[in-house]
């Protein structure tokens, strides 16, 4: 049923349709913004068939395209397999992005592609890779399912099965985080699984143009980046630091168990996956401190993760560094720079501009799980963890909870977050303006 109404609604679409194929910037960032909403209704379908309620349906849904990972089912092993493997699934089709998996295969969209790339990338700068975008999008695509394929076949010689290989490959991939399993990873009580998913999510958390000038391009592509180095650094860095605050806390015994568990849930955060071996919510509150520190940093631009972005936070510290050193000498003229290349002021003002807007949201739709009597560590938890595309909180919403038990004005508050972070806050706030829609 699902696929006939999508089907058929789709035909009515492609044969009414008198576009010339030429969008504005207005038409784009309509197109984007309703596209993620139009796929997250429909894709709510066989979750509101198999007996789920709207709002609970269209919030998986949303929770599966935009990759967040936030789910309001109890059992996760009693629904069918094919409805989990369809939860997943559309937590891959996300992670890259439907827009661009559109510009991919579908040639006609043509100059107007460059407009809905720019409504819809992750990250302040455009990454392009080739002259024409759909060349672009079609070797961002590539380095996904080559990367796919890879964790596939990893996951399957560390003896996961096929179907828990490709669910778990399709929501590490994403940064998604959803499982066909109610423990998440720790049901597999391995390792070996756990490092691969490490690896992946590590991986994933990168930009994927830079995966494929790494290969193809310039090996030495990767040492050069600012970014991939900000972003091992604050890999390393909040690993070691949670190993230490877990290990001195009494949490773990073994120093090197303190530190498989840091390394993992330190990744998983900070790319917005939303795995979980262990349940966080019972670590001491430095522990938890960190974890919540890096909901707000996210992946790298160009990645599936969600969140501020590496690449901003690293610019933002730059500026102000910058600022420093100009309270000394007023006359100082010092460009910032990302690698090689200057960075104009223009892009500097989009950065506050969007950090400006993304704490507000956060801060509106903390008040408002507030107002409902959501309890304060909760209400903040489930608003950072959805709008970066996170998936589980802390306390009420944490890795061995889910968000069932939000009422339902809060989950639409949540299913609005999840939208506005997955597209940079920008693509769904214009709308709100008014002269946006007039001529």
């Amino acid at each position: 049923y699902s696929f006939l109404v999508t089907t058929s609604v789709g035909l009515v679409l492609q044969y009414t349709n008198r576009s010339s194929g030429e969008f504005r910037n207005r038409e784009s960032f309509c197109i984007v913004a309703f596209a993620w909403l139009s796929a997250a209704m429909f894709g709510a379908l066989p979750f509101l068939l198999s007996g789920m309620h709207p709002v609970d349906a269209l919030f998986e849904s949303m929770s599966g395209f935009t990759a967040t990972g936030a789910t309001i089912m109890t059992d996760i092993e009693s629904h069918s397999k094919a409805l989990l493997f369809w939860r997943c699934f559309i937590q891959w089709l996300g992670g890259m992005g439907i827009i661009m998996l559109f510009l991919a295969i579908l040639p006609k969209l043509g100059v107007a592609g460059r407009q809905l790339f720019r409504a819809e990338a992750p990250g302040p700068t455009e990454d392009k890779l080739k002259p024409r975008l759909k060349e672009t999008a079609k070797i961002l695509w590539m380095v996904y399912v080559v990367l796919s394929a890879i964790q596939f076949i990893a996951l399957l010689g560390a003896g996961m099965g096929v179907y828990d290989g490709l669910t778990h490959t399709f929501t590490t991939i994403a940064c998604g985080g959803f499982s066909p399993r109610a423990d998440s990873i720790a049901a597999f009580n391995s390792p070996l699984i756990e490092g691969i998913i490490v690896f992946f999510m590590f991986v994933a958390g990168a930009n994927f143009a830079l995966h494929y000038r790494v290969i193809y391009v310039d090996h030495r592509s990767l040492l050069k980046d600012s970014e991939f180095k900000f972003y091992s650094f604050i890999v390393v860095s909040a690993a070691l630091v949670l190993t230490v605050t877990l290990w001195m806390t009494g949490t773990f015994e073994e120093i090197g168990t303190s530190f498989r568990y840091a390394i993992f849930h330190v990744l998983s955060i900070l790319t917005g996956t939303g795995y979980a071996t262990f349940d966080y919510n019972t670590w001491p509150d430095s522990s938890r401190m960190v974890l919540f520190m890096l909901m707000f940093i996210g992946g790298s631009a160009g990645s599936a993760a969600g969140g501020i972005k590496v690449v901003r936070l690293l610019l933002m510290l730059k500026y102000g560094y910058r600022e420093l050193f100009k309270s000394l000498q007023p006359k100082l003229v010092r460009p910032i720079r990302l690698g090689e290349r200057v960075v104009p002021e223009d892009v500097m003002n989009s950065i506050f501009s969007f950090f400006i807007l993304y704490i507000l949201v956060f801060m509106t739709s903390t008040f408002i799980l507030s107002l409902m009597g959501i309890e304060k560590v909760s209400a903040v938890s489930a608003s950072i963890a959805t709008l970066g595309n996170i998936g589980p909180g802390f306390d009420l919403v944490g890795p061995s909870s889910n968000f069932s038990a939000i009422p339902v004005l809060g989950k639409l508050v949540l299913i609005a977050n999840m939208w506005i972070g997955r597209l940079e806050i920008f693509t769904v706030l214009v709308l709100l303006i008014p002269g946006f829609w007039r001529e």
